[in-house]
């Protein structure tokens, strides 16, 4: 996937790329995909020749968690603008008895910084998550804090995307976000005056709206950016738009992160038949963002 993006002309010109995992994946992506590239390679040196394809596999997660590792300590270094990775299998990494919830929150415990955020991001739709991946029911224990917080990190991620003033659109928790206390008071009593306090900094905030109505609101261009209370509340909305060229971007870093927004697809794992649309627009995306940082630094500096 990574070597059929980077094989995109399109692609290739938008910035100096750098490959950081090991050498004999790359060249064993070479093989698969019949493609030589002039890409410049920081091999970690960890996995064998005879590495495993489409398994769960402890020294894959090892290896793939080295990889985030390093990407992100050159972007901290400043030897790189920003990193855009592949997916990781979380259960081939937990193998190795190290906690693992997700790229997001490894990277900000790697920059020294536990606020952030998951920012979904299409052509047609950009959502951002109060929360991702916790049980539902803690996630239903909302604070009006981070609620802000998200709000403040999603306007900056956005000025970064090139919007100058982004219009915001934030989610309530309940059904027609509460319908004024009939259906809980969550909405009222911890949304509203996160939503009043973004309001007071000049941010183009209003809510929270309805989850059933909002996307579709985005989506006909009344708003630039959702916040969604929770994981799903976010992602069913997106993926239903846009499987396969949506980007996972962390905002709330000192850099600049993107990702692909699906899984690792073991089932046609070296068959040379996974689709490359959401690496490039993940690629695509992290230019755009590391461009946008130079011209609004914002809190997250």
């Amino acid at each position: 996937m990574v070597w059929k993006a980077l094989a995109d002309p399109e692609i290739a010109d938008l910035a100096e790329w750098m490959a950081v995992g090991d050498d004999v994946v790359v060249r064993s992506a070479e093989r698969i995909t019949s493609l030589r590239l002039d890409i410049a390679i920081a091999d970690q040196a960890v996995l064998s020749s005879d590495f495993p394809i489409g398994q769960v596999s402890a020294d894959c997660g090892r290896a793939g968690l080295k990889y985030v590792k390093a990407a992100t300590e050159m972007c901290l270094r400043g030897e790189v603008d920003a990193m855009v990775t592949a997916p990781l299998n979380k259960e081939a990494v937990a193998l190795n008895g190290f906690p693992f919830s997700g790229h997001t929150e490894y990277i900000a415990e790697l920059c020294g910084n536990a606020d952030s955020r998951m920012l979904l991001v299409s052509d047609r739709l950009r959502v951002v998550h109060v929360s991702t991946h916790i049980a539902l029911r803690e996630a239903c224990q909302l604070n009006t804090g981070r609620i802000l917080r998200t709000i403040e990190l999603g306007h900056e991620a956005m000025h970064w995307i090139g919007y100058d003033q982004p219009r915001i659109a934030v989610c309530g928790l309940n059904p027609h976000a509460g319908e004024h206390g009939l259906f809980g008071d969550e909405d009222e009593r911890l949304i509203a005056p996160a939503i009043a306090s973004a309001r007071e900094q000049g941010i183009q905030a209003d809510g929270p709206h309805a989850g059933d109505t909002v996307f579709l609101r985005a989506v006909k261009g009344q708003y630039d950016l959702v916040v969604a209370m929770y994981h799903d509340q976010g992602h069913i909305p997106m993926k239903l738009l846009d499987f396969d060229s949506g980007v996972n971007v962390s905002i709330g870093l000192p850099i600049v992160r993107t990702s692909v927004d699906h899984g690792t697809a073991f089932d046609i794992a070296g068959r040379n038949i996974a689709e490359a649309t959401s690496m490039k627009s993940a690629m695509r995306l992290a230019v755009r963002m590391a461009l946008g940082k130079r011209r609004w630094p914002g809190r997250s500096e």
